[in-house]
């Protein structure tokens, strides 16, 4: 089962990256990817930091977005504008809304108890908008700045993409875990098992790179002006602040101890960084690591040859990510 969306010839050619984030959607990425195991290089500190700061009423946002469910449009939908603006907008949403969004969740799976009268209890509906930005100012607002500012390198890595590959590239390439281009459809699997199709009609898609939906894309059909379909984003993190690397007190950047007498610290330290820097450069990988350039070359070779590590080249640039016996031998016990 899958998801079409129907391209033109002017769909394709109004077709976009998007330069930033879209807080819900984002958001709601973030919530479903803290319900569920995985990419524990990426994301374990940054679990372990989140669910030690979440208060009770996170429970509200917890039961409303689920791992590979629907969630209520009006809480996850592809609204653009600050973190704090798209939140009021949150509250002002119309009844109307509240109960077309929750009858449509319904359909597919049952809803919590408590939240079947959402829609005519307004201080029911006021604990839940309290909930989600409780829930932003824990999973997102530390990270926010970063995260937007990341969206730059994204579109500029995208752009490239286009310009060498063209459209057909970029779309087949965005997503190949759940994407897949049969011209002139996008055939999309989505984590809930959606069917349909969706027509352009001429308004392009707008594609929105996304920090914490790392496997699944998610499709919003009622932004304005075009649809938005999300994405993994791929660029390099930044080596200031790092978007989910461990605390100093949790790790000094080389993994476990049994890492480093396997690898040698070094060598531990650079395959940490690459995994939690996807798409790094040798210069980025130096500075992570803490080492010159040619070291970090070398330490990467070495990993290269040994499986865990894959590299591909843009103009003189080689960029770093993990293989999937990198990510066992980090994600293993």
């Amino acid at each position: 089962m899958v998801y079409r969306i129907h391209f033109t010839v002017d769909d394709l050619a109004r077709t976009r990256v998007s330069p930033c984030s879209l807080p819900l959607m984002e958001l709601g990425a973030a919530v479903r990817t803290l319900q569920q195991p995985g990419h524990a290089v990426r994301f374990g500190a940054w679990r372990r930091r989140a669910l030690a700061d979440l208060r009770p009423e996170a429970r509200m946002v917890l039961d409303l977005i689920r791992t590979r469910r629907w969630a209520p449009d009006f809480l996850t939908c592809a609204e653009s504008g600050s973190p704090e603006e798209v939140l009021e907008r949150v509250r002002a949403t119309p009844r109307a809304r509240i109960r077309g969004d929750l009858e449509h969740v319904a359909a597919g799976w049952p809803l919590p108890p408590w939240a079947k009268g959402l829609a005519d209890d307004r201080d029911l509906f006021q604990r839940l908008c309290d909930s989600l930005e409780h829930m932003y100012s824990v999973l997102l607002s530390p990270h926010w700045a970063q995260i937007t500012s990341n969206a730059t390198a994204e579109v500029g890595m995208r752009t490239r993409q286009a310009l060498t590959g063209g459209m057909e590239h970029l779309l087949s390439s965005a997503n190949p875990h759940c994407v897949r281009w049969n011209a002139p459809v996008l055939e999309v699997s989505m984590a809930s098992g959606l069917d349909g199709d969706l027509l352009l009609e001429g308004r392009g898609l707008l594609l929105v790179p996304s920090y914490f939906g790392l496997r699944w894309s998610a499709v919003c059909t009622a932004s304005a002006p075009q649809p938005v379909l999300t994405y993994p984003a791929h660029s390099p993190w930044d080596a200031r602040s790092p978007l989910t690397q461990p605390s100093h007190a949790e790790h000094h950047g080389t993994g476990s101890p049994a890492l480093s007498a396997l690898l040698g610290h070094t060598r531990a330290a650079v395959l940490m960084n690459i995994a939690e820097h996807p798409g790094c450069s040798t210069k980025e990988l130096a500075l992570l690591a803490g080492v010159t350039p040619p070291t970090a070359s070398e330490h990467a070779t070495t990993l290269r040859q040994a499986g865990l590590v894959q590299t591909a080249r843009h103009r003189n640039t080689a960029l770093h990510t993990l293989t999937a016996l990198g990510t066992a031998l980090l994600n293993s016990p």
